[in-house]
């Protein structure tokens, strides 16, 4: 029998360009989504624009720039982390924002690992980092955080900035228009994406995803997938997550309580979700890295360990060699 191939790592085998798309939820908040890249959300207020996760490199940054122009000349005074990914954060300086805000817990992870991360991402989805030459040395660093939750007040447009419970991250950050009822979740919610787990906890994540159908949203932009623009498609997008989050945690505890290696629990699990869950994007990648924590957490990790560009090829190739 003729052997498979090995997988080319993570994502550095996809390089086709995606397909933007500048949805409109509101007089005051539009989408920025990419068929499953990662996306960015705006909020236009009475007197400035807030960008909620920033695209990867300061080039890219400037496509978003462009359609925020197309439908207003006021000033981007705020990004938002939703959490500390470089994917999300490294094109910040695009912006020339006046601040830059993020949690606390967001914060103290970019201390602790956010050089790691960096180097870690860019090595892991190239495609995603376009022009990386462009982003400034060192790291993004929130000029304001918080601890649970803060408004900012864009004239007389409140937006709430909330950290409804640990998930994709222990600093998960969404945004949220009360007024509006519209909610930019970054990836604590995913919509036929495949979430990614490597820094996640999977116990405190179906309970996150709660607080957030509690809210009740009409609209809600996700961190990947299209804009889900009612309440019908909030829950799909909820139940969608909290489904893949359950299922693989479920998989993956119960080859770690059997005592079995962290091998044979992937090829289990893989087999197991991939029926349901192997044509959203991102699968094939996320998967070595969300069941590497899943088991993680099941043994003797109760908080994600730090991923290296060496960690995650040592891993890949364990895993998928």
């Amino acid at each position: 029998m003729s052997q498979q191939p090995a997988k080319a790592f993570a994502s550095q085998a996809d390089l086709e360009a995606k397909k933007v798309t500048f949805t409109k939820l509101s007089d005051n908040a539009y989408a920025y989504t990419a068929e499953g890249d990662p996306n960015t959300g705006v909020i236009i207020g009475d007197d400035a624009v807030m960008v909620i996760d920033t695209q990867a490199t300061p080039v890219m940054a400037q496509d978003v720039i462009r359609r925020i122009r197309e439908v207003t000349d006021k000033p981007i005074k705020y990004v938002v982390l939703s959490h500390y990914h470089a994917v999300r954060v490294l094109g910040a300086a695009g912006y020339q924002p006046e601040h830059i805000i993020a949690s606390r817990d967001t914060y103290d992870l970019i201390v602790e690992r956010g050089e790691q991360d960096k180097a870690s991402e860019i090595g892991r989805f190239p495609r995603l980092f376009q022009a990386v030459e462009s982003v400034p040395p060192g790291l993004t660093w929130p000029t304001m955080t918080f601890e649970g939750k803060m408004s900012i007040w864009l004239g007389k447009l409140e937006v709430q900035l909330i950290q409804l419970g640990r998930g994709h991250t222990k600093g998960d950050t969404v945004a949220w228009l009360p007024e509006q009822k519209i909610l930019f979740s970054g990836d604590l919610v995913e919509f036929d994406a495949t979430p990614y787990c490597g820094d996640a906890y999977y116990g405190d994540w179906p309970a996150t995803l709660d607080n957030i159908a509690a809210l009740e949203p009409v609209a809600l932009v996700p961190g990947r997938g299209a804009a889900l623009t009612t309440p019908e498609q909030v829950a799909q997008g909820l139940k969608g997550t909290r489904d893949f989050i359950v299922d693989l945690y479920a998989a993956v505890s119960a080859g770690a309580k059997d005592a079995k290696e962290l091998g044979a629990v992937y090829k289990e699990a893989y087999e197991k979700l991939k029926p349901k869950y192997g044509h959203w994007v991102i699968f094939d990648h996320c998967m070595p890295f969300d069941v590497s924590r899943a088991y993680d957490q099941a043994t003797r990790h109760p908080d994600p360990r730090i991923w290296t560009a060496e960690r995650d090829i040592e891993m890949w190739k364990s895993l998928e060699g």
